[in-house]
């Protein structure tokens, strides 16, 4: 029996309340900035090379405050521990037994062994932090670590399943979506027969089930329910969730998805309900969606601050600079809430993706967006090789030296105030009759105070010639010191020609610019120019 000193992380958990005490926000920690940067590690894989580097077993509770400082030298405001829950043994022996994961699995590792599959961090068996990593009292030293640099910390939700040893499976089966034994029969790799019970596998409806997890049922009232303190002890636990596939929620992809299983389709979206108790709990929670679709402007309708910008990343990849220009012609309101990333747990590593030249202007795209900038741990050394998210362990990889150079330089130039709190806009660019180069250039500008930058790009494999258009108000009144702050170069240049007919560029392809601008005197003629233009 729980006594009135204890309360319950989950429905099945009761922990002490002086533990809990111990896990809330560390008041070293801020609010969220407008545009923050996430760090995103894959726990298990991190702690296992800190483990073999160490030569002794590392878990959060242990990691050596020089990792931590490491961390926090790149500027970062929060780090995602990227499946911290506990893996499911059910899950790991589901995946044991399917040939193409296996194949997966060697193709990443060529060593691999049995035991490094320890099951996917999405299988969930309870939102409790796995033994592994230390377990609860492991996450709360690392967030308290976290939290003296400065830095929040993000953890992983799960809407749309749990894995089939999860308590809820026998506890709670109404929370599922159920079928029946002929569907079993004509679709085993679909459906599950569990305690008497067949249950649907989950899915995304654009591909086939996961055999290792079973599908909750998002118009199931005592799931929702459910679902909210799941996260509102999750929230105990870190400033912010990322929520894995979060478009599958909502009401009307569900629907589409499930039909008539499901039940009658409820007043309320799953979404509203569950983010809009949860931050009248905890105020300042920061939820992030992965979205795919076209869903992201409806899901920031439902509550979310930010979702993922899976678009950008595929313009960067396969599309052209118009398109990202007019990606980022859409309102401030509804780019400031996206999160760009050119590498993360489910896409390919940047390195195997572009090139040298094209990662480097990818990055400084992303980086110098408004939204939340994500960036990958193994990103900065150029690792090539993704491991699928069953594995505990790596292949070791060579360092690529001048890409983390170019990183350490990058995130050193974009951790200022001006790029979380200042205003962003993009900037227009012309070129000549003979010259339609210009259209491979993108350019925007950040101001915050008395700060200005201008970031220009060649998102091109051609050479550019353009003129920038820098709409800052007091462009014009002044000279400007122009610093790149990645290559070091510097240049002057009037503020009348910088607003018309713009700043002059010349740039290779994937090239680029990042300026800090710097008022250095009037213009010459800013009291004629100014009487000529009020003439007219």
């Amino acid at each position: 029996m729980v006594d009135s000193r204890t309360v319950r992380l989950r429905g099945d958990i009761p922990v002490s309340t002086a533990f809990v005490e111990r896990i809330e926000v560390p008041s070293a920690v801020s609010a969220w900035e407008p545009y923050p940067s996430v760090y995103e590690i894959n726990t298990w894989v991190w702690l296992s090379d800190l483990s073999r580097e160490y030569g002794t077993t590392v878990n959060l509770a242990s990691v050596p405050s020089p990792e931590w400082d490491a961390i926090a030298a790149y500027g970062f405001d929060s780090v995602w521990f990227m499946g911290v829950w506990e893996r499911s043994p059910a899950g790991i022996a589901i995946a044991n037994q399917n040939k193409s994961l296996l194949d997966g699995f060697r193709r990443a590792l060529p060593d691999f062994r049995p035991e490094d599959n320890v099951g996917s961090p999405y299988c969930v068996r309870r939102y409790v932090v796995d033994a592994h990593f230390g377990g609860p009292g492991g996450l709360a030293i690392a967030r308290q670590e976290l939290a003296k640099r400065g830095m929040k910390l993000i953890l992983d939700f799960v809407p749309n399943h749990v894995a089939p040893d999860h308590p809820w499976v026998a506890e709670h089966p109404e929370y599922f979506i159920r079928s029946n034994a002929e569907d079993a029969k004509n679709d085993p790799s679909s459906y599950l027969e569990l305690f008497g019970t067949v249950f649907a596998c989950g899915r995304d409806p654009y591909f086939p089930a996961w055999p290792d997890v079973l599908q909750l049922n998002a118009f199931e009232p005592g799931l929702r329910r459910a679902a909210i303190e799941t996260v509102s002890s999750i929230a105990q636990q870190c400033d912010g969730i990322r929520c894995d596939m979060a478009m599958l929620f909502l009401n009307a992809t569900f629907e589409r998805t499930w039909g008539g299983r499901a039940g009658p389709r409820p007043s309320t979206e799953y979404w509203v309900d569950v983010i809009s108790t949860i931050k009248s709990r905890h105020p300042g929670f920061l939820f992030i969606a992965e979205a795919y679709w076209d869903l992201e402007w409806e899901l920031q309708q439902r509550g979310f601050d930010f979702c993922y910008d899976k678009k950008l990343y595929d313009r960067l990849e396969h599309g052209n600079a118009e398109n990202i220009r007019l990606h980022l012609c859409a309102d401030l309101a509804y780019q400031g809430r996206l999160l760009r990333f050119i590498e993360n747990h489910d896409e390919p590593r940047a390195a195997a993706t572009f090139s040298s030249a094209k990662q480097r202007a990818a990055a400084l795209t992303t980086a110098t967006l408004p939204g939340i900038k994500l960036f990958h741990e193994g990103q900065f050394e150029g690792r090539k090789v993704r491991p699928p998210v069953f594995l505990g362990r790596r292949p070791d990889e060579p360092v690529d030296e001048d890409l983390h150079r170019f990183y350490a330089t990058l995130l050193e130039a974009v951790n200022r105030k001006t790029f979380r709190e200042g205003q962003w806009s993009l900037c227009g660019r012309t070129g000549w009759p003979d010259n339609q180069s210009f259209q491979n250039l993108v350019a925007w500008s950040w101001t915050h105070g008395d700060e200005r930058y201008l970031i220009v790009l060649n998102l091109s494999d051609c050479p550019v010639q353009a003129q920038v258009q820098v709409g800052s108000a007091d462009a014009g009144a002044n000279k400007w010191h122009l610093i790149d702050l990645l290559s070091g170069a510097t240049y002057e240049r009037d503020g009348n020609e910088m607003l018309s007919p713009g700043l002059y560029v010349e740039l290779a392809p994937w090239n680029y610019h990042f300026f800090q601008c710097l008022r250095t005197g009037k213009c010459k003629n800013q009291d004629e120019s100014t009487k000529e233009r009020t003439s007219r």
